[in-house]
Parts: structure tokens; C-alpha cells; sequence
């Protein structure tokens, strides 16, 4: 049966966690996992919110123009029987489905031409009625009556024309006197007006033309229509007011007439604000002037002017329709984010990225250093510089290793220590034999020696130890190189001690060393028979050597457990506890001037080690109570654990 020799594997330490590859490792993933996590958190959140608020600030603007342009329409058209091609530009410009019905929902334009209709439950985006404007899409200080909506107070083109010469006349005047600008207006009615950079300079004054302050013909008798309606409304009530014409708007204003003389109209705190004829002033201020206080009116009064003003204009503006404004990338293109929101991705992603760059830098620089150091050394020796040992500063992983790596390279050195002194120690072992045996063949040769049978005795000695020399060498060859094969077999430990103290007995009685065996009955152990006769003698040859005259030798085995016990022992001079962990190595001697006359060759203690590990046990020595040495061989009684082949088990 052949034996692999089991090889003692190093115990495996555990490593802190602080210091582990594997921790570190999943530290800084961690550690970029979480910054990237709470960009990405912060991105979307932030992203999200700038891209509601910019996609709710763009759709209420686009709702306010859509509403406002057909606002406008129904203030300058009777009816919406042409609103089909505004509807269409306004769609193609905002990229919005336009929908216009009445208020029963009957539809009056569509921007998407066959479509779907509207399904019942949406509700509409805004009504667009030119006499009911919604206040929050209403210019400020603006009433409810769109601006654009003047009904009969639009001029003709002629009488346009002859007071936007006098309008001419007045800004040139302006510039001409004062050096600074003044431009010509024109209100929705077509009245032109003279907006002038300082409207309170003297020149003003100077520059006016009455003509400018005063209502035309067309003016004069929609003002007509429009007192009349409001004296109708203000009769039973017994109040009385008035329109008259706004110079720099163009728009009646209403004007309250006290019932009785010196007083107002109804209280102030009764009232409320509506725009008011201003008096004449020397030059009309435009739309851009400082505001004037406007005098408050009853509230009958101002309810009377309201529906005087929209009783006329009702014919001259289109019905009140519903607006419906649809976004068509609503349900499939999603929010999309704003040129800020792309830089902030752009900025976290490189934030992001120079962390992680920053991270794996400074965690790879510390596991790549030791690696580099290692990888230096062991090129070192692969070039024949030597060997040199790792500075070691990690407690992780590869701090492990290169303590591993320095102790494989003291041990390297003990190993090419052992090999130079082990050339130097066989070359003297064979050389003094060889010289003997050498010298003396010469001698006979030559006739100057005679080989009488002590000298032939001596020769055949020194062939011998030559013999023995050259068969430990060759048995600790082949278990170095796993070839050396046991014959197990069921051995009776008690009859192999004796065996071997009867092989030493004459030695020992020539040493005057008394020689003892002692066994445990019975005591049986799985062994190659002859290696542990060879590994036991051995121990016994050693100890006869070193033991006085008139000492003892004693050879005892056993049973310990699973394990059988073979001790040697004797009451020689011991050995140094500095000696005890290289007594088993080869060719090592406490005593240097020793040679083969006083010792053996310097092998017999490897071989003994070789056998007992082969046999999966081991040999051990330390020093015996009283004195001398006590030799340990520790074996399994079932014999070596049969190892498993490779790639077995799971």
C-alpha cells in the first residue's frame, strides 16, 4: 500500500473586520452605493419639482395667450363664425388640441379637425366671454369688460386720421420744447393719445390741442346710447349719472351727479372704485400715467353702468363660449427637465464619479502596495538577489499574506542553510571512509601494507557506514519526493520492541548500557513493520551513544486514545532546550566536533521523523525528568488516514 505523506496545514486565524479585504471592499461600495443613492433621490426630487413647476408655469402661460387672443377676438367680432383659422395658428403655434363650444357643449371650432369628441366629464379650461372676464386674467385695475370690446365707440378710419394729426402736431410740439420723447398711441377704439416721457411739464400745457380732449361725432352718439340706457336703469332709483369720453383710453367713463347740490352720490364707504372722466387736462397723460384718485360711486349706480355698458356692447361681441386646452404630450412624453436640471445631473453624476474614482484610488493604492512589494521580493528571488523580507503594516488579508510570504522566505533560508551545511556534512561523511578505505588499498597495492583479517575487518566497517550512509540518504530521498512505500499490516508492538532491543543488545552491553523493552500486552498498531523497526532502532542506536557507561536505555510503548505511544529514553547528558527544535533535522549536532567514531551519520533522527509522519503520526523529543532525552513516536492505531483524491468531496 502506497501512502501520500499528509501535510500539516498551517492553522487558519481569523481577521478582524475592520481589516478585512472583504470589508473594506464592501465598505466603499456601500460607501458610493449611498452617495449615489442620495443624488439620484436628490436629482429626482429636485428635477421632478423644477420640472412640474416649469411645465405648470409654460401650460398656464400658453392658457393665458390661448385665452387672451380669443378674448380679443370676441371683443372685435359679433360671433365666432370666423374664429376656425385663429384657432388653427394658435394650435400649430402652441402644439395644444383647441377646442371651442357654446355653453351647452355644441361644438364651435376645433383645432383637430375630425377628432374625438370631448368626453363629457372634462371640464373646460376657462369660459372666453369679452363681457364676463375672469378678474385673474384680467389686467390690473381692469373691469370685467374686456378693454378690446368698444362696440359703437370705434372711430372711423377719417376721424382717426385727423386726430392722430393732431396727436402728431402735439408729440413733435413736445420734443421740439423739451428735448425729450413723446410718442403717438392709439386706444382700442382707434382714438389716438400722446404718451409723453414727462407728462407734468409745462410744455405740456403749451403743446395741447382741445380738439384732442374733446368726442367726436361717432363718440358722441354712442355716448348718447349708453346715458340713455343708464338714465333708464338710475330712474326708478332716483339717481343720476353720466358717461363721457377718456381721453387717453378712448372707453366711456363714468361720471357720478350729485342729486343734491354739494353732495356725493351715495357714502364713500358705501361705494366702490370705477373709472372715472377725469377733468380736461391740458394734454392727455395715456395709459402709463400716474393713476388719479378715482371717486367712488354708489354701488346701484356702478351696478347700472355695468349693465348699461354691456346691454350695448352685447351686439357687437360674440355669445359666451366654453375653451377646452388639451396637451397631447401630457400622456406620452412625460415632464421633461430644464436645462438647469440636466447641469445639476451633469454636476451630481461628476460628483459621483470623482467620489467613486476617489474611493476605489484610495482603497486599490492600499491593496495594491503590499501586492507590489510582494511581487518585488519574489522576483528578487527569482533573480538569484536573494532573499528579502515584506515590511508588513496591514492587519487584513494581505497583511496575512505577506507574513505568510516572509515566513516562506525565512524559511527558504533555513532550507538553503540546511541544504549547504547537509552537501558539507555528506561530503565529510563519505570522505573519511573513502580516504581510509582508499589509503589502505593503495598500501596493499603497492606492498607496503599487509591486509591481515583485523585490517580487512576494519575495511569492511568503513564500507558499512558508507552502506548506511548511502541507504538514509536514499530513504529520506524518497520521502521527501512521496515515494517511499508502506507495507501496512497489524503489528504487535510488545515482539517489535523486543526485536529491536535484541538487535542493540550486544552494542549496549559493549557500552555498558543496561537496555530495557516494555509494551503494554496486547498493544497492536497498523504499521509497515520494517519502517518502524528501522525508525525504533534508530531511536535505540542514538541513545546507546549517548548514554555513560552503567546507564540505562529504556524502549516502552502505550496506548494513549486513538493513538499508540513508542518512547525511548535514557539518562545520558540531555539536550539544550535552545537544541530541541532542530534535533531532527538533517545532519544536526548539538556537539560539532563529533564524527563518525563518537556519532552516527547524522540522519537516523530525519528518518525517524519522515517514517512517523508517513505513517500520519509524529516524533517528538524533549528533555526527561532526572536527565537525558526522551524520544516520542506518536501513531494512529488504525494506521495513516488514506487520503481523499483530488477533486473529491463537495
Amino acid at each position: 500500500m502506497t501512502a501520500a505523506r499528509r501535510r500539516r496545514r498551517p492553522r487558519r486565524t481569523g481577521v478582524a473586520l475592520r481589516h478585512s479585504l472583504l470589508a473594506r471592499l464592501l465598505a466603499s461600495s456601500v460607501l458610493v452605493a449611498a452617495c449615489s443613492i442620495t443624488a439620484t433621490a436628490w436629482l429626482a426630487a429636485e428635477g421632478a419639482s423644477e420640472s412640474i413647476s416649469v411645465a405648470q408655469g409654460e401650460t398656464l402661460a400658453v392658457d393665458t395667450r390661448i385665452n387672451d387672443t380669443l378674448l380679443g377676438y370676441a371683443a372685435q367680432h359679433a360671433d365666432w363664425s370666423g374664429v376656425g383659422p385663429t384657432v388653427h395658428a394658435l394650435a400649430e403655434q402652441t402644439g395644444r388640441r383647441i377646442v371651442l363650444t357654446t355653453e351647452n357643449r355644441v361644438p364651435i371650432a376645433d383645432s383637430a379637425d375630425g377628432g374625438a369628441p370631448l368626453p363629457a366629464r372634462i371640464r373646460a379650461s376657462s369660459a372666453v366671454d369679452p363681457l364676463a372676464v375672469d378678474v385673474s386674467s384680467a389686467a390690473d385695475g381692469a373691469g370685467r369688460i374686456d378693454p378690446r370690446a368698444v362696440g359703437p365707440f370705434a372711430l372711423p378710419e377719417e376721424e382717426g386720421a385727423e386726430l392722430e394729426q393732431l396727436a402728431e402736431q402735439v408729440a413733435a410740439c413736445f420734443e421740439t420744447a423739451t428735448g425729450l420723447t413723446a410718442s403717438v398711441e392709439r386706444a382700442p377704439s382707434g382714438r389716438p393719445f400722446v404718451e409723453m416721457s414727462d407728462s407734468g411739464s409745462p410744455y405740456a400745457a403749451e403743446c395741447a390741442r382741445e380738439i384732442l380732449l374733446e368726442p367726436t361725432e361717432t363718440e358722441r352718439a354712442a355716448l348718447a346710447e349708453l346715458n340713455g340706457l343708464l338714465a333708464e336703469c338710475l330712474e326708478p332709483a332716483g339717481l343720476q349719472a353720466r358717461f363721457a369720453i377718456d381721453p387717453a383710453t378712448g372707453a366711456a367713463a363714468l361720471t357720478p351727479v350729485s342729486d343734491v347740490p354739494g353732495e356725493p352720490a351715495a357714502p364713500p364707504q358705501e361705494a366702490e372704485p370705477l373709472p372715472a372722466a377725469p377733468e380736461p387736462p391740458v394734454a392727455a397723460p395715456g395709459p402709463n400715467a400716474d393713476p388719479v384718485a378715482r371717486p367712488r360711486v354708489d354701488p346701484r349706480v356702478a351696478s347700472c353702468a355695468d349693465t348699461s355698458r354691456r346691454a350695448q356692447l352685447d351686439p357687437y361681441v360674440a355669445p359666451s363660449a366654453l375653451l377646452f386646452i388639451d396637451d397631447p404630450a401630457d400622456g406620452a412624453g412625460g415632464l421633461s427637465l430644464s436645462r438647469d436640471g440636466w447641469l445639476r445631473i451633469a454636476g451630481a453624476g461628476a460628483l459621483v464619479l470623482v467620489l467613486t474614482v476617489g474611493v476605489s484610488v484610495a482603497v486599490s493604492t492600499r491593496l495594491v502596495r503590499p501586492v507590489r512589494s510582494l511581487t518585488d521580493a519574489v522576483q528578487r528571488m527569482r533573480a538569484g538577489e536573494g532573499v528579502r523580507l515584506v515590511e508588513v503594516r496591514d492587519s487584513g488579508e494581505i497583511g496575512r499574506l505577506a507574513a505568510a510570504f516572509n515566513e516562506m522566505a525565512e524559511h527558504l533560508v533555513r532550507l538553503e542553510r540546511q541544504r549547504k551545511a547537509m552537501i558539507s556534512d555528506v561530503s565529510h561523511e563519505l570522505r573519511t571512509p573513502l580516504s581510509n578505505l582508499r589509503g589502505w588499498l593503495e598500501a596493499a597495492q603497492d606492498g607496503v601494507a599487509d591486509l591481515s583479517p583485523e585490517r580487512t575487518a576494519m575495511l569492511v566497517e568503513e564500507t558499512l557506514l558508507l552502506q548506511r550512509i548511502i541507504d538514509d540518504l536514499r530513504d529520506l530521498a524518497m520521502a521527501d519526493a512521496g515515494r517511499l512505500d508502506l507495507a501496512l499490516e497489524p503489528v504487535d508492538l510488545g515482539r517489535l520492541l523486543a526485536q529491536a532491543a535484541a538487535s542493540h543488545s550486544l552494542t549496549a552491553e559493549a557500552a555498558g548500557v543496561r537496555l530495557t523493552a516494555d509494551a503494554e500486552p496486547g498493544l497492536r498498531a497498523v504499521a509497515d513493520r520494517a519502517r518502524l523497526l528501522q525508525a525504533v532502532g534508530n531511536l535505540v542506536g542514538n541513545a546507546i551513544r549517548h548514554t555513560p557507561a552503567a546507564g540505562a536505555v529504556t524502549v516502552r510503548a502505550r496506548g494513549d486514545g486513538e493513538d499508540v505511544l513508542i518512547e525511548v529514553a535514557d539518562t545520558g547528558t540531555g539536550i539544550a532546550p535552545e537544541h530541541l527544535p532542530y534535533v531532527f533535522d538533517r545532519f544536526w549536532r548539538a556537539d560539532k566536533s563529533r564524527n563518525r567514531r563518537t556519532g552516527g551519520s547524522g540522519l537516523g533522527l530525519a528518518i525517524v521523523r519522515n517514517i512517523a509522519e508517513l505513517h500520519g503520526g509524529s516524533a517528538t523529543v524533549r528533555t526527561a525528568p532526572g536527565g537525558g532525552a526522551l524520544f516520542t513516536v506518536r501513531l494512529p492505531v488504525r494506521g495513516p488516514a488514506v487520503p481523499e483524491p483530488a477533486g473529491a468531496g463537495g
